[in-house]
């Protein structure tokens, strides 16, 4: 097998082009010194002097030292023709026209283009050569002609005569040659595709849109040699259920363009072979025929994966809101009676034991909390958390929160503030899930921001849209913590502040505002503070203004 070089091109085929440059440079140099040599020889005879004789082998001349030089370059060599008609119809004209001894010399350009050694060239240069003998007989007939001497016009006779035959049965035998590599050349390149595609690991067909095979290439992964589907129909090679979708498939690539399906083949039903089709023409489809038995099974054992994952997050979810719900009755006993311990309704008690029952009354609170954030994570991700909406003034659950979260903004030495607008913002939602919303979000601002700061929380409407921002002056959030933030159980912060939660907050807030059709966004600049946007499409428009009626009108229904 020809090698490559690495620009994907046969060496060979370098070799060959390089052979052929010499070649046609060469012959212009030989020509030239053909001419030259004839020209010193008339002039040592003393037959030539200054005049058109010298004239017309300069015209000779010039053609061959240029072809030359022209010879490397695509566009050149047809320049280069050009000026062999020129030169050779300046030299006829010197000495005597289309009679004259040069006259042969308007075929130089047809043999200039055989020397070249492209076959695209001849009909330029056999162009080229009539133009120039018919430019000689137009001189001939309306211009007086110098004519050489007898003994002088005999010799440029068999110079012309030689170098015109010569150089053109030079070209036409080179001509040939290279006819012949190139020809070989391509053989080898088509044997070299035959067997790159007789051996590359897919089966590629050509089909009739009927699905009859002409063409096959490569390793079939059917129970069959590559030459034993010729002429077949490939639905025989398809499994019989698999069928019907193999021929939609051939004719939506003929009406589409492409097409893709995975089938059994016929020989193995548990088998998966991939289908490729591309439209060539309206009579032709390409195909490529793939085994995908490991890419079936790799999907297959993900699929299992996927559905185990599934029910194990299902199981995991339904176990923690069970599990939520039987621990609610016996903390709320234990919350039960340590409140009424620590207000002392059933007698006095000691300050230790007063301290004991507030710090069981406050840890259960905590607990409670906790375990409503898992019952309703649970729930949402179980998909059975139902909204219970209703008509209210977003206002006054947003206000709810900031008198409830007020004494722990000032037990921290935070500046809580609440930024509510005058007008009423009705809102058509879960009054609950608002609650839940800001006070997760005031909460959590406040555990992130130090003493001496500020939470600042803003409730505003836009259109329909409800904009809840709390903006904090707190320590801000990494850039790569922000990036988990959000979903279930991810906290970010020191390990005393992830000591103060679960992790649901913010994850309960995304999901209470995405039930909603809204979104969550998160802010923060490490050390300058963060803030958080929920907006969620919830309030109701007010209605238009009725334009006063005149007197006597009546209103249309």
């Amino acid at each position: 097998m020809t090698l490559t070089s690495p620009y994907g091109r046969p060496r060979s085929t370098k070799k060959a082009r390089a052979r052929a440059q010499r070649f046609v440079v060469a012959w212009h140099l030989a020509w030239a010194a053909t001419v030259a040599l004839a020209g010193a020889g008339l002039w040592w005879r003393g037959g030539l002097t200054p005049g058109p004789e010298l004239a017309a082998l300069a015209a000779g001349l010039v053609p061959a030292l240029l072809g030359a030089v022209l010879a490397r370059s695509g566009r050149g060599r047809a320049v280069a023709i050009v000026i062999w008609g020129l030169g050779g119809a300046v030299a006829c004209q010197m000495t005597g026209g289309a009679l004259g001894p040069l006259a042969a010399w308007c075929l130089a350009p047809l043999a200039a283009a055989a020397a070249f050694r492209k076959p695209d060239l001849l009909p330029l240069g056999a162009a080229v050569a009539v133009a120039a003998a018919a430019l000689v007989t137009v001189g001939a007939a309306v211009l007086p002609l110098p004519t050489p001497p007898a003994a002088d016009a005999v010799w440029l006779s068999l110079l012309s005569l030689a170098t015109v035959a010569v150089g053109l049965a030079a070209g036409l035998v080179a001509l040939q040659g290279q006819t012949r590599l190139d020809g070989r050349l391509q053989d080898e390149t088509e044997t070299r595709l035959r067997e790159m595609l007789h051996h590359q690991p897919q089966l590629l067909l050509g089909l009739y849109p009927g699905g009859r095979i002409l063409e096959a290439y490569g390793h079939p992964p059917f129970r069959a040699q590559t030459g034993e589907l010729l002429d077949r129909n490939f639905s025989d090679l398809v499994a019989p259920d698999d069928r019907p979708a193999v021929e939609d498939a051939l004719q939506r690539a003929v009406s589409e363009g492409s097409a893709e399906v995975i089938f059994a083949p016929a020989h193995d039903p548990e088998g998966r072979c991939e289908l490729t089709l591309r439209r060539m023409s309206t009579i032709r489809i390409a195909a490529a025929v793939r085994d995908a038995r490991a890419q079936h099974a790799r999907e297959t054992e993900l699929d299992q994966a996927r559905a185990s994952a599934e029910s194990q997050n299902a199981g995991k979810s339904r176990f923690l809101a069970n599990m939520s719900h039987e621990l609610r009755t016996p903390l709320n006993a234990i919350m039960g009676f340590s409140d009424i311990m620590r207000q002392r309704l059933f007698g006095p008690m000691s300050d230790r034991y007063a301290e004991y029952a507030e710090l069981i009354h406050e840890s259960g609170a905590h607990l409670l909390e906790l375990i409503n954030d898992v019952l309703d994570m649970s729930k949402i991700e179980a998909e059975r958390f139902e909204l219970a909406r209703e008509g209210f003034d977003a206002r006054d659950a947003v206000s709810a929160v900031l008198r409830l979260m007020r004494g722990q903004a000032d037990r921290a030495g935070v500046n809580l503030r609440g930024m509510l607008p005058a007008d009423p913002l009705e809102a058509d939602a879960d009054r609950r899930a608002i609650k839940q919303i800001a006070l997760n979000l005031i909460s959590n601002a406040l555990k992130f921001t130090p003493r001496g700061g500020a939470v600042t929380m803003t409730v505003q409407g836009d259109g329909e849209m409800l904009e809840l921002i709390v903006a904090d002056t707190g320590v801000g959030i990494a850039p790569d913590d922000l990036e988990r933030l959000g979903r279930p159980f991810e906290q970010a912060g020191d390990a005393n502040q992830k000591a103060g939660g679960a992790g649901l907050g913010l994850s309960l807030v995304r999901a209470f505002a995405k039930l909603h059709g809204g979104e969550m966004s998160i802010e923060s600049t490490l050390g300058e503070g963060t803030t958080v946007i929920v907006r969620m499409p919830v309030l109701i428009p007010e209605p238009a203004p009725q334009a006063a009626l005149a007197p006597g009108a009546v209103a249309e229904a």
